[in-house]
């Protein structure tokens, strides 16, 4: 019998081998639960959006919920408001107070860093050109990089945020040679890991293994979009397991850790535009349990958990069921 090749068939194999890695990825035992480390992203400005103190959000993350991991954020906008006028101060006091209880931290550094928009850009520098506004962006490396490399407590500098997605925030076209110019100058400033982070589910992760010293990946399991409305990842842990794996392999990358696991909402608004009960659709104590068990089975370690800021802003409204589960998990 021959079979003709048409694009018909063509499509139907294809669709069967992905049916069947599926399947057999949901089948596979690769990444029982087991032992790993977690941390959060603490956000001084996604703090204060949320009407809280952000002095003592982070006091309660280190001496109720006894969190000793952290992503930092530096935020070009809170450093430089006004053109080179650093001022490190706040991040100084979070870095210290971690420092106190023998914490650690990853230090999120550049123009992209975390938190809607993802580009944190000082109001001056609009007025600047493409070439002067990345001459602004490598002395920011520069003055961060080694204001903070005495503290013996960061662990790794994070260069910029998920650099290569262009789907989400308000942010340019990413610059890739611009990016290469800030991991090869923060590498030359300090020996401490540089990492990279990508998309979870977006992206292959290989140009982001091939830059970096260690890849962070994020990983979001119910998102929100004007397209879809709420969207389910049907992926298994697996998938993250052996993905990992494939990119160690392929370029070289030595850590693939989470450096987003979403622990929070995600919604079409605001928060404090959001009634609870709609947040609660997108994340609840059910869910937050379902995704811990979840990022468990992964493989991948450290993990970063995404939302702490607001398990204690929803503690201050008087549900403080995700905050004390929370606890259990740095008992």
């Amino acid at each position: 019998m021959i079979i003709r090749f048409t694009k018909k068939n063509i499509e139907l194999l294809i669709f069967l081998a992905l049916a069947g890695i599926i399947i057999w990825l949901y089948a596979a035992d690769f990444s029982k639960s087991r032992a790993v480390e977690f941390g959060v992203t603490f956000s001084q400005k996604y703090a204060s959006d949320l009407h809280l103190d952000w002095q003592k959000t982070l006091t309660a993350m280190l001496d109720d919920l006894k969190i000793r991991k952290f992503r930092l954020v530096a935020y070009w906008d809170l450093i430089e408001k006004n053109k080179d006028n650093y001022n490190f101060a706040d991040l100084d006091w979070q870095v210290k107070e971690i420092a106190k209880r023998g914490g650690q931290a990853v230090l999120v550094i550049g123009h992209r860093v975390p938190r809607w928009p993802e580009c944190h850009w000082p109001d001056w520098t609009y007025r600047l050109s493409d070439a002067e506004r990345a001459d602004s962006i490598l002395k920011l490396l520069k003055e961060t990089v080694t204001h903070f490399k005495p503290y013996q407590n960061i662990m790794a500098w994070q260069v910029e945020n998920e650099p290569f997605l262009k789907v989400f925030g308000r942010c340019p076209t990413p610059d890739n040679n611009l990016y290469k110019q800030e991991v090869a100058l923060v590498k030359s400033l300090d020996s401490r890991p540089a990492v990279v982070t990508e998309s979870g589910e977006l992206s292959t992760w290989l140009r982001g293994g091939l830059l970096a010293d260690n890849l962070g990946v994020s990983i979001y399991r119910i998102t929100w979009s004007n397209l879809f409305g709420y969207f389910y990842y049907p992926l298994p842990p697996a998938f993250y397991y052996l993905k990992a794996g494939l990119v160690k392999l392929l370029t070289g990358v030595k850590v693939v850790f989470i450096s987003e696991m979403q622990m929070e909402p995600w919604l079409p608004m605001s928060i404090l535009a959001t009634p609870l009960a709609d947040q609660y659709h997108s994340m609840d104590l059910a869910k937050f349990d379902k995704n811990l068990a979840y990022v468990k089975r992964t493989g991948l370690s450290p993990v970063y958990f995404w939302g702490a800021e607001w398990w204690y802003w929803l503690k201050a409204q008087g549900d403080a069921s995700i905050w004390n589960e929370a606890k259990k998990i740095w008992k």
